[in-house]
């Protein structure tokens, strides 16, 4: 399978931008970030978490606590991934009792994911509350899952692959939608 990029729809500035608006968002849905704190989703999600809660700080002059969340067995379709799927650790170092969880991903598609990593903080403990904030949401929900917080809604056909970059993994910052070619 080959892609080739079709449209840049953030660029590192554009990220950046998004993510502040998130942060803003945060603070002002919660009153304040007392009992806030902020957990990513494995790869991408992870950074992003961490580039929001340091926004937050910037804010706020308060540090909230940052975890990432590896949902590799919590996944609906682990069969299909590998025979032997590579699980990471979780480090969420801080109990999750009574908190309000902020989770973070990239991208938001089918529900997926995210119905996964719910499972998995629930067998962490019992926050009060769980929101969620994606930088993109794309749209084709085959779960009922909606983000409270969004860097940009993005329609997209089922064809299209939406690839966020982070400098931390892929050492550039952006958000391109691809296609697939035929080759």
């Amino acid at each position: 399978m080959q892609l080739r990029d079709k449209n840049v729809i953030m660029d590192d500035m554009g990220m950046k931008r998004a993510l502040t608006r998130i942060a803003h968002e945060i603070i002002e849905r919660n009153k304040g970030v007392e009992d806030v704190a902020i957990v990513g989703i494995r790869r991408r999600g992870g950074p992003l978490a961490q580039r929001l809660a340091a926004r937050i700080e910037e804010i706020e002059g308060v540090k909230v606590p940052v975890g990432i969340l590896d949902i590799t067995l919590y996944r609906d379709d682990l069969t299909t991934l590998a025979s032997q799927p590579l699980v990471h650790r979780t480090e969420v170092n801080f109990d999750i009792n009574g908190l309000i969880i902020v989770l973070v991903d990239d991208v938001l598609y089918t529900g997926r994911t995210v119905r996964a990593a719910m499972d998995a903080l629930i067998d962490l403990g019992r926050p009060k509350t769980i929101q969620l904030a994606v930088l993109v949401d794309r749209g084709h929900r085959e779960l009922p899952i909606k983000a409270d917080f969004i860097g940009k809604n993005v329609p997209t056909s089922r064809q299209e692959i939406i690839s966020v970059q982070v400098k931390e993994i892929d050492n550039k910052d952006g958000v391109v939608i691809q296609e697939v070619i035929d080759t």
